[in-house]
């Protein structure tokens, strides 16, 4: 049987983290995600894979750069309607924390600490 503490600390963060201020893509090791990144200074994200979700997870739908339902037309079983596509317009100021499950996180401008998790 799997230790409780265990699965929370994989699926918080507690498997790592990587930190970068150099604009260029960064990826998790193999079979891991990013489940938070921590915006350490205002960042922005590139508009072609600079936020990569993660679309292996049942049916959950995080926020990123390569898709959004933007109205009834759009939507789907998981992702409903209104949503807006991260793009290189879109700033991150320093101190804010998002969760989710991305497979890239691509900066060009700014200094991120992304928490590695299953």
């Amino acid at each position: 049987m799997a230790n409780i503490d265990d699965l929370y600390k994989k699926s918080f963060g507690q498997l790592g983290s990587v930190f970068t201020s150099v604009a260029g893509a960064i990826t998790p090791p193999t079979g891991k995600v990013f489940v938070a990144i921590t915006f350490l200074a205002t960042t922005k994200l590139d508009s072609s894979g600079g936020l990569v979700a993660d679309t292996n997870y049942g049916d959950a739908e995080y926020a990123g750069t390569e898709a959004a339902a933007h109205d009834a037309s759009t939507a789907t079983r998981i992702s409903g309607t209104g949503g807006d596509q991260v793009d290189v317009d879109d700033e991150f100021p320093a101190g804010v924390t998002i969760f989710g499950r991305w497979s890239e996180i691509d900066i060009t401008s700014g200094i991120v600490m992304a928490y590695i998790g299953d």
